[in-house]
C-alpha cells in the first residue's frame, strides 16, 4: 500500500478493474493522492479458454477497498467511479449470481462463431453500426453464440449477459446497467443510435430483455447496498459511478479531453485514444467507440505488437540487460541506424488488420549488434504509431500532441523516437496511474467538485517531461521504406511470409569501418536511394500512394520491384540514374 497524502474532507475512489491487477486509489477533493493498492487477478487457462471466477473477483475488490480505506483512515467516500477492461463476459442468473466462470476478453474459444457471424453480416454494415472493422473472438456477441451452441445449460440459465464492470456495479448497487462506452465492445451496440443492434441480437439468439439497460458513461448508478457498504467498510450513502472504459479514463487522467490530443499507452499492446471531431464518421476505417462524454466518439486504434515486441526481444536476445541499461547505451550511441524491424509478432490490428502478418528484421548485417536491433524494435513500433496517426489525420482529426503513458513512457529513447517520427511533441504526465486518477476525476466532476473535465484536468494534471520533434530526411525516407515493407498505406496489406523478395527493395549495406555514422549513411543513401524521391515513372504507377509497396499480385509491388531492378531513383540536384 502506498500512502502519500491526506487532506480535505471530500474523498473520491477511483477503481481500475484491470486484466492483470485490480487497482484502487483514494484522492481528496484537490485530486491529491491519499493512498493506493492493487491485487493480482488469477485465471484458468486451457486450450485457448481463459476464464476467471467473477464472484472471487468481486470479493477481492471488496477486500482491497476495505483494506485501503482502513489503512488510509478513511471511512467516508463521496463517490466511487469505475474503469477497466471491456469485453469480459459474466452470465448472471435470476438470483444475481454468476452461472459459470467469467469468460475473459483474452479467451479465443469463439473463433468459429466469428466466421459464422462474418458470413451473415457485411463488414461495411458492421462498421457503420458498431464502429468496428472486424469480428473478433474478443467480442461478447461471439462468446454468447458459443455458449448457445456449446453450453446450452448456461445459455438458458443466464437471465442477464453482463460485462465485468457492469457486473461489479450491479453487485455494489443492485442495479443492472450497461455503460455505453463499454457496450461499444460487445458488437451488438449501435454507437451512433445508442441502442442495442437488434439484427445482431437475433443472430446470436437473445433479445434485449437479457441485457442491462443502457446508460451514459460517467453517470451515477446509485448508493451502496447495505451488504456492499459493510463489505467495503464504507457508509451506505457512498455513491457508485459507472465510470467509463480504461482507455477513456486514461484520457481524462492525462488531460486529453478535446480533439487533437493523443493518449498513447504502450504496454503489452499499443493503444491510441483520440477524441473525434464531430460528427464522427461512420466509415472511418479506424476503430470508433462511444466516448466518455454524451454523444461523442473516440478513435481507438489498438496495435497488438506494442511493448510486447521490445519485451520479446529483450527476453530472447539480451536477457541479462535491463531496460535502464538498454536506454543508457542507446542514448550514448546516437546516430542513424538503417536497420528496420516490422513489429508484427502476433499479427497486426490497426491500421492493417491482418492476423497473418509476421515480424522481421530487414537489412540485418554482421556489423549490427543487439543494441542496434533493440533500437530498430523501438523505431518499428514508433513507425506503427505514425501510420495510425496518419490514418487518424486522414479522417478529419489531426493530432497535435502525444501524451505517453504505460511502460514505454519510461524510455527517453523511445519517446524521442516517437516525437521525431510523428513530428509531434511527446509529453509524459506526472501521474503514473492515469486510469485511477481519471476515474477519480469522473467522480469529482459528477459530484460538482469541478465544472467539467477540462477544468479538472487543468487543476489536476501535470506534465513532467516534454520531447520536441526533430524530423530528419533520413527518418522520413526510412519510414517510407518501412511503409513499403509493411504495406502500401494504412488499411493495405502488411508484409506476410507469402510476399516474395522481388516485391520489396534491396536492404541497405552498412559500412561502419573507417567512417562516422553520418558518412556511413551518406554512402548508403547514395547507393540505395535513401532520402531520394522515387522516380517519376514510379510516381505515376503508384498514384497518390507513391512511395509505398505492396504484397503479391499488386501493381504497386511490381512497380517497386521494377524501380529497384536496374534504375537508381532520382535525387533533387542529381541526374537521374540509369
Amino acid at each position: 500500500m502506498q500512502r502519500l497524502f491526506y487532506g480535505g474532507t471530500n474523498m473520491y475512489l477511483g477503481v481500475d478493474l484491470g486484466s492483470t491487477n485490480i487497482k484502487a486509489a483514494i484522492y481528496d477533493g484537490s485530486m491529491q493522492l491519499v493512498g493506493q493498492q492493487s491485487r493480482p487477478v488469477e485465471y484458468l487457462r486451457e486450450n485457448g479458454f481463459v476464464e476467471f471466477d467473477a464472484e472471487r473477483y468481486y470479493d477481492e475488490l471488496a477486500a482491497l477497498i476495505a483494506q485501503l480505506t482502513r489503512d488510509c483512515g478513511v471511512s467516508k467516500i463521496r463517490q466511487i467511479a469505475f474503469t477497466g477492461q471491456a469485453e469480459s463476459l459474466v452470465c448472471v442468473d435470476a438470483e444475481g449470481r454468476a452461472c459459470m466462470h467469467a469468460i475473459s476478453w483474452m479467451d479465443e474459444r469463439s473463433t468459429e462463431e466469428c466466421k459464422l457471424l462474418a458470413a451473415q453480416f457485411d463488414a461495411a454494415l458492421c462498421e457503420r453500426v458498431t464502429g468496428q472493422q472486424a469480428l473478433l473472438p474478443t467480442w461478447p456477441a461471439t462468446k454468447i453464440l458459443w455458449l448457445k451452441k456449446n453450453r446450452p445449460d448456461v445459455f438458458a440459465a443466464a437471465e442477464t449477459f453482463m460485462l465485468l464492470k457492469d457486473y461489479i456495479v450491479f453487485r455494489l448497487t443492485g442495479r443492472k446497467l450497461a455503460d455505453m462506452s463499454i457496450a461499444t465492445f460487445t458488437f451488438y451496440f449501435d454507437i451512433y443510435e445508442k441502442h442495442y443492434w437488434t439484427q445482431m441480437l437475433d443472430a446470436i439468439g437473445i433479445d434485449e430483455t437479457r441485457l442491462p439497460p443502457l446508460v451514459e458513461p460517467c453517470s451515477v448508478a446509485g448508493p451502496l447496498t447495505a451488504d456492499a457498504a459493510q463489505a467495503l467498510g464504507l457508509t451506505q450513502d457512498t455513491l457508485v459511478n459507472v465510470g467509463t472504459l480504461d482507455h477513456f479514463a486514461g484520457m481524462i487522467g492525462t488531460g486529453n479531453v478535446r480533439p487533437g490530443g493523443v493518449t498513447l499507452s504502450t504496454g503489452t499492446v499499443m493503444a491510441l485514444a483520440v477524441m473525434a471531431q464531430e460528427p464522427a464518421p461512420r466509415d472511418s476505417g479506424i476503430a470508433m467507440h462511444y466516448g466518455f462524454l454524451p454523444d461523442t466518439h473516440v478513435m481507438l486504434p489498438v496495435a497488438e505488437s506494442g511493448g510486447v515486441s521490445l519485451e520479446w526481444f529483450r527476453r530472447t536476445c539480451m536477457p541479462e540487460t535491463g531496460y535502464d541499461e538498454m536506454n543508457r547505451v542507446l542514448l550514448a550511441r546516437g546516430g542513424e541506424n538503417p536497420l528496420i524491424f516490422l513489429p508484427y509478432l502476433v499479427g497486426t490490428n490497426a491500421p492493417e488488420f491482418d492476423a497473418d502478418a509476421a515480424g522481421m528484421f530487414w537489412g540485418l548485417r554482421q556489423e549490427h549488434d543487439v543494441f542496434d536491433m533493440a533500437h530498430a524494435v523501438m523505431e518499428g513500433v514508433a513507425f506503427m504509431l505514425r501510420k495510425n496517426c496518419d490514418a487518424i489525420a486522414a479522417k478529419g482529426t489531426k493530432p497535435d500532441h502525444i501524451i505517453a503513458t504505460g511502460g514505454g513512457a519510461k524510455s527517453p529513447v523511445w519517446c524521442q523516437l516517437q516525437a521525431d517520427i510523428t513530428g509531434l511533441p511527446v509529453v509524459v504526465p506526472r501521474e503514473k496511474e492515469a486510469a485511477c486518477l481519471g476515474a477519480a476525476i469522473v467522480a469529482a466532476v459528477s459530484d460538482r467538485q469541478y465544472a467539467d473535465y477540462a477544468q479538472a484536468a487543468a487543476h489536476c494534471v501535470a506534465m513532467v517531461t516534454r520531447y520536441e520533434p526533430h524530423p530528419s530526411a533520413f527518418l522520413e525516407t526510412k519510414y517510407r521504406r518501412f511503409a513499403l515493407l509493411s504495406g502500401r498505406n494504412p488499411g493495405g496489406p502488411p508484409l506476410s511470409p507469402r510476399c516474395t523478395q522481388q516485391q520489396i527493395s534491396s536492404p541497405p549495406r552498412t559500412r561502419r569501418s573507417g567512417a562516422s555514422p553520418g558518412q556511413v549513411h551518406r554512402k548508403q543513401v547514395n547507393k540505395h536511394g535513401l532520402r531520394k524521391r522515387i522516380s517519376s515513372s514510379a510516381w505515376r504507377m503508384e498514384g497518390k500512394n507513391r512511395g509505398h509497396g505492396a504484397c503479391a499480385g499488386r501493381d504497386e509491388g511490381r512497380s517497386v520491384a521494377r524501380l529497384y531492378a536496374g534504375r537508381r531513383p532520382a535525387v533533387p540536384g542529381d541526374p537521374e540514374g540509369s
